[in-house]
This record gives structure tokens, C-alpha cells and sequence, in this order.
């Protein structure tokens, strides 16, 4: 069977997508791809002197990319509701959305609105950003929402007596915990999406085992040498690059095939490398009860409520 690579990805041309944490390992490769097949993609970083230097380096392998940059700070939900703003205001449909930004086992920090760093920023601020650009996404002719999972959803546990992590804290723990509410948020809203007769597909990826800055961060905050070795071992041992671990999410987003609630990652052993398939969630991903009170709680944390 043929192995899928960005070469299968359609024309994008004019299309518009959008794109958080853009500025480097998977969220760079991933605007690289889109633009390259033409579509205007819109940066939505953190750092706006990284975003530029990123969007330089997009333009060494595609010279004619059409480039947005915009700040992003999805640890703010001030922040959020001003970016969609400023999105709806410059444009009125919005073709497609890939939630991709994201940390990984940090010291426990909170966001600018209280809550936990991890869960704030891959969940709650990737929760409430969709909600606020679905419109955009519903007024395209086949829009597209994906969000970046990981295989670290599988020992991940919702804690909602203790999600924000104040009674007992673990930074591989509350990353577990973040991945797994990506998924039980790609599931209920794909059933929110259907049972409102919208038009948006929603799907999740994840990138296997890929090299790239995301898994240093934690080791530079508490400062373990010890940590960060072990970090650049897997990454050099067993990872592989960050643009074969953006294919996933560009299947995702641009293959013909794909349905509302599917979930992508890497053909490779344990998923760890390799081309995009289709691949399967633990039990605890589908549970449909805790999914909507994931969702009862993310809406009264954000304010953020399905448009009607």
C-alpha cells in the first residue's frame, strides 16, 4: 500500500487556515505543508520575533507561501477572544483550524486566568479558540478542525475533583490528563457538530514520537541535567522528524477520507514513527459522560458556549 505524504495533499489554493504554535516543530512543518500547497496560512504564535523568523524559514521552501502572522497567547483567554476578533473582522470564512500548540510536563505554573498551565493552554484555550472561530470555520464549503493529541493521553486520568492540580501535582500526570481532554473534546464535539446539523469535520492527530522543542521545555524549567539527557537520548534514538510527525495532522486536515471524530497517527511500531493511518483511542478517550462533563466544565471555566 502507498505510503501518504504531503504530495497527496490537494491544491489549497484559496483557502485560508489557521494554525496555533507555528513557530516551530510540528506547527512550523505544518504551515510548511499548507503553503505549499497554497493555501494563506495564519501564524498564531506567542512570540512575535520568533513568528517572523519562522515565517522567513516557511519561505525558503515554499518562496510564493502566503503568510499571517498573529499573536496568540492561548494561556489568555483575553488573548483568545481578541485574536478570533481580529480574525472574524479580516475575514468571514475561515476554511480551516489546526489546534496544534501545546507544553508538555512543566512545573506546575498557572495561566493569566488561574488555571493549571497544561490543561489551561492544550485544552481550555484550544476549547474556547474553536468555539469562537466555528462561524468562520461553519461558513466554508468544507471546513476542517483538528486538534494535536498524543499518545500520552493513554495514562492520562480527568481528575475532576482536582483538575487544575492544587491537592497533588504531577507534571507527566497533568500532561497525560491534557491530551486525553484533547480527545474527549474532538469526540463530543464531533457529536455536538453532527446532532446540529453543522458541516465543520473535526478530527484528531498525533505525531508518534517526534524531535522537537516540546520535550526540553520541562527539563529547563527545574533544571534536571539528568532529565534533559534522557530527553536528548529518545529524541535522537527513537524519534523521528518533526515533518514526518506533521503528516498525521496534515492527513487530517486535507485528506478526502477522513470523517468527523477520526484520530490519525503514525502505521510504525507503537505508533512511534511512519505514515499516517487511522489509529484507535483508549476506552477512556470514548467515555461519552466524561466528554460532556468535560465539556460542562470547560464552558463554565471559559465562558465559551457552542454558537447556536
Amino acid at each position: 500500500m502507498k505510503k501518504w505524504t504531503r504530495e497527496e495533499m490537494p491544491s489549497l489554493e484559496g483557502q485560508t487556515w489557521v494554525v496555533t504554535g507555528a513557530n516551530s516543530g510540528l506547527g512550523l512543518e505544518t504551515v510548511k505543508g499548507l503553503a505549499a500547497k497554497g493555501a494563506l496560512v495564519v501564524m498564531a504564535c506567542r512570540d512575535p520575533g520568533r513568528a517572523q523568523a519562522a515565517a522567513d524559514e516557511v519561505r525558503k521552501v515554499a518562496p510564493a507561501a502566503k503568510l499571517e502572522l498573529e499573536s496568540l497567547d492561548l494561556a489568555s483567554l483575553q488573548s483568545i477572544a481578541q485574536f478570533a476578533e481580529r480574525i472574524a473582522g479580516a475575514r468571514p470564512v475561515l476554511d480551516g483550524l489546526i489546534n496544534n500548540a501545546g507544553i508538555m510536563a512543566i512545573p506546575r505554573r498557572t495561566t493569566a486566568d488561574g488555571f493549571e498551565m497544561q490543561l489551561g493552554t492544550n485544552h481550555l484555550g484550544h476549547y474556547a479558540l474553536s468555539l469562537r472561530l466555528l462561524p468562520l470555520l461553519e461558513a466554508a464549503s468544507a471546513p476542517r478542525l483538528v486538534n494535536v493529541a498524543s499518545n500520552a493521553h493513554k495514562f492520562g486520568a480527568m481528575k475532576f475533583d482536582d483538575l487544575m492540580g492544587e491537592k497533588s501535582y504531577s507534571a507527566w500526570g497533568a500532561y497525560g490528563q491534557s491530551k486525553l481532554a484533547n480527545l474527549l473534546f474532538t469526540f463530543e464535539l464531533s457529536r455536538k457538530l453532527a446532532a446540529g446539523g453543522k458541516k465543520t469535520v473535526v478530527a484528531a492527530a498525533h505525531p508518534g514520537y517526534a524531535a522537537t522543542n516540546l520535550q526540553g521545555v520541562g527539563a529547563k524549567m527545574t533544571g534536571s541535567k539528568f532529565s534533559a539527557w534522557i530527553m536528548d537520548v529518545g529524541n535522537s534514538v527513537m524519534a523521528q522528524g518533526a515533518d514526518m510527525g506533521a503528516l498525521p495532522s496534515l492527513y487530517a486536515a486535507t485528506a478526502s477520507e477522513v470523517k468527523s471524530g477520526d484520530y490519525f497517527g503514525p502505521d510504525g511500531f507503537l505508533e512511534f514513527k511512519g505514515h499516517p493511518r487511522k489509529c484507535d483511542s483508549n476506552a477512556k478517550s470514548k467515555d461519552a459522560a466524561a466528554a460532556a462533563k468535560l465539556w460542562e466544565v470547560s464552558e463554565k471555566l471559559t465562558g465559551v458556549r457552542f454558537p447556536a
